[in-house]
C-alpha cells in the first residue's frame, strides 16, 4: 500500500474508543460513512501521498470543526482545498485562519506538492471535540483543556500514535504545532513512550495570525528553517 493508502484506511477506520467524556464535550468523525469529508481526504491523498516516501509529521491539536472537520485535512479549510489544493468543493466555505498561515508556509517552502511529499500534518487526537458552552453552543474545544478529558482520550492517543507512526512516519524528528501546552504534552507522551527521537516545538499557526501577524514573515522563516533541517528519505 502507497502512504496515501494507508492514510485513507487510517481514517476510513477511525472511530473514538475510550472512557466517556466529561459532561458537555463531544467528538465530532467527519469520517464516518460515505461523507464529503471523506471524499475530499481520498482526493487529497491520491493526489499528494501516493507513493512509498517516508514523511516526518507534524502533529497539531485537535482538529477544528471548520478546518478538517469540514474539508477532511489538517489544517486545510474549503477555500485552501480549492485554491491550493485544487480538490472540488460544493458546500458551504469555511475560512480558518490556521489554514491561511500553514499555506502561505507551503507556498515559501515549495509549493503543495513539495511539502506533501515530505510532510504529514494530523493531531495527537485526530477527531473534532466541541464543548456546549452556557448559551448551549457547541464551540472548538481542546484535549487538553480539563484535566478529566485529557485523561480520559489518554488512551486514545497512544492507540492513535501508534497507528500513525505506522503509516510510514520518520521518528527520527516529529514537529509539534504549539509551544505551550500542546508542546509540553507531546514532550511527556513521548517520554513516557519513545515515539519520537526529538520534538520540535514551533508556534501555533492560530496564535501567530492572531496575536503575531505583523511579524507572520519572521515566523514562515522559522518554521522553513526547522523543516529544512530533516532530509527526506
Amino acid at each position: 500500500m502507497t502512504f496515501g493508502q494507508k492514510v485513507i484506511r487510517f481514517h476510513e477506520q477511525l472511530a473514538y474508543s475510550g472512557p466517556s467524556l466529561p459532561d458537555g464535550i463531544g467528538v465530532i468523525n467527519p469520517f464516518i460513512g460515505p461523507t464529503t469529508a471523506l471524499d475530499n481526504l481520498k482526493a487529497f491523498a491520491e493526489k499528494y501521498l501516493d507513493d512509498n516516501n517516508r514523511r516526518h509529521i507534524i502533529l497539531g491539536i485537535n482538529p477544528s470543526r471548520f478546518g478538517a472537520g469540514v474539508t477532511g485535512v489538517p489544517f486545510t479549510d474549503t477555500k485552501r482545498l480549492v485554491s491550493e489544493c485544487k480538490i472540488p468543493y460544493n458546500g458551504k466555505p469555511t475560512h480558518e485562519i490556521s489554514s491561511v498561515f500553514i499555506y502561505e508556509m507551503i507556498h515559501a517552502f515549495g509549493g503543495v506538492s513539495n511539502f506533501y511529499s515530505r510532510f504529514y500534518i494530523n493531531s495527537p487526537f485526530p477527531l473534532a471535540i466541541t464543548k456546549t458552552n452556557p448559551e448551549g453552543k457547541e464551540v472548538n474545544y481542546n484535549y487538553y483543556d480539563s484535566a478529566a478529558l485529557t485523561k480520559a482520550v489518554y488512551p486514545f492517543i497512544v492507540k492513535s500514535m501508534r497507528q500513525l507512526i505506522d503509516l510510514g512516519i520518520a521518528t527520527d524528528t516529529c514537529f509539534c504545532l504549539g509551544t505551550g501546552k500542546n508542546a509540553r504534552f507531546l514532550e511527556q507522551l513521548n517520554r513516557d513512550h519513545g515515539f519520537f527521537g526529538e520534538i520540535i516545538p514551533l508556534e501555533h499557526p492560530r496564535f501567530i495570525m492572531q496575536y503575531k501577524s505583523s511579524a507572520k514573515d519572521l515566523y514562515i522563516e522559522k518554521y522553513i528553517k526547522a523543516f529544512g533541517a530533516t532530509d527526506p528519505e
